[in-house]
């Protein structure tokens, strides 16, 4: 296992007084390992969840050709452009059952959405479409081509072959497509456990009286949720108090039982608290000034306790640096740690309501609400206040400006890129 100094070694540039995003990103995926421990998951409790290996096939999907929706099937061959077509109806064909006989030239099969084609034809002309008088369906001049509205034998799947990859996570879509496999179960990596805790004196939890000096503590429940939006299994280990005893023994837990560890608050430069000299006793960290805002201060490593190495992610303590820092950083970090194939954020484009200030040399992360205008482009604007104790703003918005590193300022209508909330939070 590399230490934390070789693994920055391998960052051209590298600098933890001035470390760029996109330099945490390449070191965190250096430093984290993905579980190995695989489970079988049903499929109600799949969802989420990451496969840990390729489901392939067992059958074909459509496992016969089948009609696409109500109407007569036919012999698409018979077809002559500009002209009708004549028909003789031999017969229904449901779905669920196969249609016994053959049509032959000149005869057609009324026929139900998801039923077999029965033998001799290869196109669907919509009931809609015809003009029926007695067993005799007429077909209008060029309403269809030969083969249309016809599903084909594994069209959506063939036996065999791959149907959802190692590394995918698997969402309602992806559930109904196991489903129609016939799988009652498929491989997934075991859960992620991630243990949390505020550290702090001046940190109140909920349910204490207020005191001169001292806040409530928000970023527990705001991690909280974020991990288990994820699928990851929280070990909530509260408000650890300032001590060295205190956070001796928490960090010796949360080692000992989790994968990775959260922390808030403790790991700016120059404080005079306890946590940093903690985590330097028990563990091989390194402690980061980012090029960004919000969230410049940010401790990494690893914390070993009884030859179990757990992932330490050290964040700031204001509420919105500790979202932005996560969504950024510990998210991605977190999803190669579960298997995840796919751990980058996908930005869009949106243009800007208004002029932002940014100097090139720092990442910046604006709380941005990004709207529809009557012409269908996407236009954002921040959400006002950008002060990193600001949680409110993060409730207001649906999304995070992100202005990168070399950028500078942007003009009204320039396009911005924007990590929008949704599937992130």
């Amino acid at each position: 296992m590399k230490t934390i100094e070789q693994i920055a070694a391998e960052l051209q540039g590298y600098d933890p007084k001035a470390l760029r995003a996109v330099d945490v990103n390449a070191f965190l995926a250096r430093l984290v390992t993905p579980v190995s421990e695989t489970e079988a998951c049903g499929v109600f409790g799949a969802l989420g969840r990451v496969l840990a290996d390729d489901v392939v096939s067992p059958i074909s999907v459509p496992p016969h050709d089948n009609s696409a929706m109500d109407g007569f099937a036919f012999d698409g061959g018979q077809l002559q452009p500009g002209q009708p077509l004549v028909l003789r109806c031999l017969g229904t064909a449901y779905a669920g059952q196969a249609w016994s006989g053959q049509a032959g030239a000149g005869d057609c099969v009324k026929i139900m959405t998801g039923a077999i084609m029965p033998a001799g034809t290869d196109t669907v002309v919509p009931i809609e479409f015809v003009k029926v008088d007695g067993e005799t369906v007429t077909v209008p001049a060029d309403v269809v081509r030969q083969g249309d509205n016809r599903r084909l034998l594994g069209e959506d799947l063939m036996a065999g072959r791959p149907a959802l990859a190692r590394g995918q996570t698997l969402g309602p879509a992806a559930l109904g497509l196991i489903a129609s496999l016939g799988l009652p179960t498929v491989p997934v990596f075991r859960r992620l456990k991630v243990a949390y805790f505020s550290t702090g004196d001046e940190i109140l939890s909920l349910g204490e009286a207020p005191r001169e000096g001292a806040v409530y503590d928000s970023n527990r429940y705001t991690v909280f949720g974020l991990l288990t939006r994820m699928g990851i299994e929280v070990l909530d280990m509260g408000v650890v108090k300032d001590e060295p005893a205190a956070l001796e023994a928490a960090f010796r837990r949360a080692a000992s039982e989790a994968d990775a560890i959260i922390t808030s608050g403790g790991v700016s430069m120059g404080e005079a608290d306890h946590t940093k000299a903690m985590m330097k006793q028990l563990g091989d960290v390194a402690f980061w000034r980012i090029a960004m805002r919000p969230g410049r201060p940010m401790a990494v490593g690893r914390i070993v306790q009884e030859g179990k190495s757990s992932v330490l992610f050290g964040l700031p303590g204001n509420p919105v640096a500790v979202m932005v820092t996560f969504l950024a950083f510990v998210r991605p970090a977190l999803q190669r740690m579960m298997g995840c194939a796919a751990c980058e954020p996908v930005l869009l484009q949106a243009h800007s309501a208004e002029a932002l200030r940014k100097k090139p040399g720092r990442t910046e992360y604006q709380r941005g609400i990004v709207t529809r205008e009557a012409d269908g482009t996407l236009r954002v604007r921040t959400t006002g206040n950008q002060g990193s104790g600001v949680l409110r703003s993060m409730v207001e918005g649906n999304g995070l400006i992100v202005l990168h590193h070399d950028q500078g300022n942007v003009a009204v209508g320039d396009p911005v890129d924007v990590m929008m909330f949704d599937g992130a939070i």
